[in-house]
């Protein structure tokens, strides 16, 4: 470093270049292995986080379901990859979940008033 410093003093520049080069060479292989191992890290972590496995059940000691599910929004699994949902596919779906959400909510009413009716003609009968 003092060397460098001595040539751009007495204004040799082109020993000052040919010494600095291999120090220039040494930092730019020290900040790209840094930045492969922060990469490497980054995309194991987002690779982890881009999908899980969704494990139903066990009967007689037999899994019956193991189902990979993505994370990520618009995205669905189709032949073991990930692949983007078209609009049409994502608007069906939207629908669909509007439609299974009416649907239970009116049978959790129906489950209420048959509950509510059973427990007026017990009060009545007084059990």
């Amino acid at each position: 470093m003092s060397d460098l410093v001595s040539y751009i003093v007495n204004k040799q520049y082109n020993e000052a270049a040919a010494c600095l080069m291999p120090m220039m060479a040494s930092i730019r292989d020290r900040k790209l292995n840094e930045m492969k191992k922060m990469l490497m890290a980054s995309t194991s972590l987002d690779e982890a986080a881009r999908f899980k496995i969704v494990k139903a059940r066990f009967r007689g000691g037999k899994l019956q379901r193991r189902k990979k599910v993505s994370t990520q929004a618009g995205f669905t699994f189709r032949g073991g990859k990930m692949t983007r949902m078209s609009p049409s596919e994502r608007r069906r779906r939207k629908m669909g979940q509007r439609k299974g959400k009416l649907k239970r909510k009116a049978t959790i009413r129906r489950a209420l008033m048959k509950r509510k009716r059973t427990m007026r003609r017990r009060k009545a009968l007084g059990l």
